[in-house]
């Protein structure tokens, strides 16, 4: 492990604003998040595989009265974006560290309002398709752990994957359902801010078209 690496994982042992394995919350916060760390009965939003959580920090800035949650198996990501939400003095954000697998160890039934995938790993190989965040196996954990009624949002810049998801999503009978094919020349851009995670950034610099869907998941 790097001096870097060693030093962001000390970090998140201290922080907060982090809950991983070792930490008290981690084994006691399922079904407890408004009352045990934010203290309030405002919404839930995660944004799942959220490396440095560019998304989290962005929306939790624009929606003071919204709860945001980066989830990432990656520490050493995890650190640089709780140290950016301590920093603005975020008291609306978590990061949670753990595989996106084992959310229902985390979070209760119907407890989350919106679901985030942003630009995940595509897993292009046949064999690799249950690992996408957008199968049926994941789709069904986020329905049932969302409001009724509760959205999904992907945004990727990879056209197989989001192909894939389309047909997942109208599967798993997602209702509402807005897609684009070209975000930043959709009027479904409205609702992105102009965040940009650091992928995103680097995809649309080099001229790649961003796809985006959003629909409603949870079970009514």
């Amino acid at each position: 492990m790097t001096r870097r690496k060693s030093h962001r994982f000390l970090q998140n042992a201290e922080s907060t604003n982090v809950i991983e394995s070792g930490k008290p919350l981690y084994k006691t916060i399922l079904g407890r998040w408004r009352t045990d760390f934010f203290g309030n009965d405002n919404p839930i939003v995660l944004e799942l595989a959220c490396g440095k959580g560019e998304y989290t920090v962005g929306l939790a800035q624009a929606f003071p009265d919204v709860n945001f949650i980066g989830v990432d198996i990656k520490g050493d990501r995890i650190a640089r974006g709780s140290k950016i939400a301590q920093n603005l003095g975020l008291s609306n954000v978590a990061f949670l560290r753990t595989d996106i697998n084992f959310l229902g160890e985390f979070f209760a039934k119907g407890e989350i309002n919106e679901i985030w995938i942003t630009f995940p790993d595509p897993q292009p190989r046949p064999k690799q398709e249950k690992h996408r965040l957008t199968h049926s196996r994941f789709l069904a954990m986020y329905q049932s752990l969302l409001v009724p009624g509760g959205t999904l949002h992907l945004k990727t810049d990879n056209p197989e994957l989001f192909a894939y998801s389309l047909e997942q999503v109208q599967a798993a009978q997602g209702r509402d359902l807005q897609y684009t094919t070209d975000l930043y020349n959709s009027p479904l851009n409205e609702i992105h801010l102009g965040i940009k995670t650091k992928y995103e950034q680097i995809f649309f610099d080099k001229g790649f078209t961003i796809n985006y869907l959003q629909c409603k998941m949870g079970v009514i």
